[in-house]
């Protein structure tokens, strides 16, 4: 018994047929051009935002290495008897720091690069000294100053991080801008 007498004809599916209906079917220059124009809007705007997203993280790890590297030093200055310091410095456009016994020259230190997109900010209040600016702890911990040091994105916008030293027992807090300046002008508290 043939298999195709069996079947009736209405539900036999004819070869040529589709192949001639199959080579037509997909998506017209104007259902293309569609797509990629909207394609292209929803990347014009997400980009923008991915960009800063990324910035502010870049910041947030820069000052997360900046409040290590004083915590360490303050660490060692209790720790040994001794006054250390954090050191902070632009070498070929990127911050570096070191952590070091006060009584060294640092350039003979390990040196740590921050993020390559980041700057201190002229908000900064710690010392300069021979393109090195520097915070020291005591051999009990403790600040002589309050200080700041403040990191911005060298991409532009407002978005700052800020390593407070406020008080003489060396107690120290991370920050984040504000849209609102404080009363001394600083937008980083």
């Amino acid at each position: 018994m043939d298999a195709d007498k069996s079947v009736p004809k209405e539900h036999l599916i004819n070869k040529n047929n589709c192949f001639k209906n199959c080579s037509n079917s997909g998506f017209t220059l104007v259902e293309m051009l569609v797509i990629v124009m909207m394609i292209g809007t929803l990347a014009a705007l997400a980009i923008p935002n991915w960009l800063a997203f990324v910035n502010i993280q870049q910041l947030n790890t820069a000052q997360n290495q900046v409040y290590l590297a004083m915590r360490q030093a303050q660490s060692q200055a209790t720790k040994e008897k001794l006054t250390w310091q954090a050191s902070f410095r632009e070498q070929n456009g990127i911050i570096q720091w070191a952590v070091h016994p006060a009584t060294v020259n640092p350039s003979g230190f390990y040196w740590n690069n921050l993020d390559s997109h980041v700057f201190l900010d002229p908000e900064t209040t710690l010392p300069l000294s021979n393109g090195i600016r520097k915070l020291q702890f005591d051999y009990r911990g403790n600040v002589n100053v309050f200080r700041r040091i403040t990191l911005s994105s060298k991409y532009g916008g407002k978005a700052k991080r800020c390593v407070y030293i406020s008080t003489l027992l060396g107690a120290m807090r991370t920050a984040k801008e504000h849209t609102r300046a404080n009363s001394d002008g600083d937008y980083c508290y």
